[in-house]
């Protein structure tokens, strides 16, 4: 079938961490215009995550992890020191075909996707004017534990400041 739009990636992107958080028991929200360089925040009681999320058919491989050419506006809102909220990026990896996103079996519907994170909260400065590469090693998989972690993280990071909340 070829490349999917634009809008099919966002929307494919937001029900994988949808169900990753409903899994891990957080609740999400999105936000329908994206001002602040995010596309969704996670919460858990008084606790809160933000992450803008990407997909793509055709990813960057650099010494076996994916690189993800950022823009530097999302980028500075995302590692700004002064969020209440640590700022992450997701990326969802799927097959270049369409008809490959979703298996449909009899007694089940599988998705054909894999997704990592990066901490883009407290990053340096970016290197470049419009662009900036984040790299996102594959050990970091966007699942039910590296939810966990983001709260644990945004967690110390109320606790005790940003250097403390740092992940390790």
């Amino acid at each position: 079938m070829g490349d999917a739009a634009s809008w099919q990636k966002e929307r494919a992107s937001y029900a994988h961490l949808l169900w990753v958080a409903t899994q891990a028991g957080y609740k999400i929200g999105d936000w329908t215009v994206d001002m602040d360089g995010v596309d969704a925040t996670l919460r858990s009681g008084g606790v809160m995550v933000d992450l803008q999320l990407k997909c793509t058919q055709k990813p960057r491989v650099v010494e076996g992890n994916y690189v993800y050419d950022l823009d530097v506006a999302t980028y500075n809102k995302l590692r700004d020191p002064l969020r209440s909220a640590p700022g992450y990026l997701a990326l969802m990896v799927v097959d270049p075909d369409l008809d490959k996103w979703l298996v449909h079996e009899p007694d089940s519907l599988g998705v054909a996707c894999h997704a990592y994170w990066a901490q883009l909260q407290d990053q340096p400065a970016p290197r470049g004017n419009s662009r900036t590469a984040i790299h996102l090693p594959r050990t970091q998989v966007l699942d039910k534990f590296a939810l966990d972690e983001m709260f644990e993280f945004s967690r110390n990071m109320a606790r005790y400041g940003l250097e403390r909340g740092k992940h390790t």
